[in-house]
């Protein structure tokens, strides 16, 4: 599952988008959504984007931190 769609313009350094895509998916399998659940997937992709202009780098802590926001560890 890839970021990119919603950065909207955006600018990640290139070896960033890989660990966030890594990190959407894990917490929409976790989450359980889908592509038909598009308003929550961009709602968790902001979350992801948010935390990686925070300085996160890595899909796990990216992934772990979004569930923690959500309520869902």
């Amino acid at each position: 599952m890839q970021i990119r769609p919603y950065t909207a313009g955006q600018i990640f350094d290139p070896e960033l988008i890989e660990p966030m895509s890594l990190a959407l998916q894990s917490v929409c399998e976790t989450l359980r959504l889908t592509t038909s659940d598009a308003p929550s997937m961009r709602l968790v992709a902001s979350k992801i984007l948010e935390l990686a202009r925070r300085g996160i780098r890595d899909a796990p802590t990216l992934s772990t931190m979004t569930l923690k926001e959500f309520k869902h560890y």
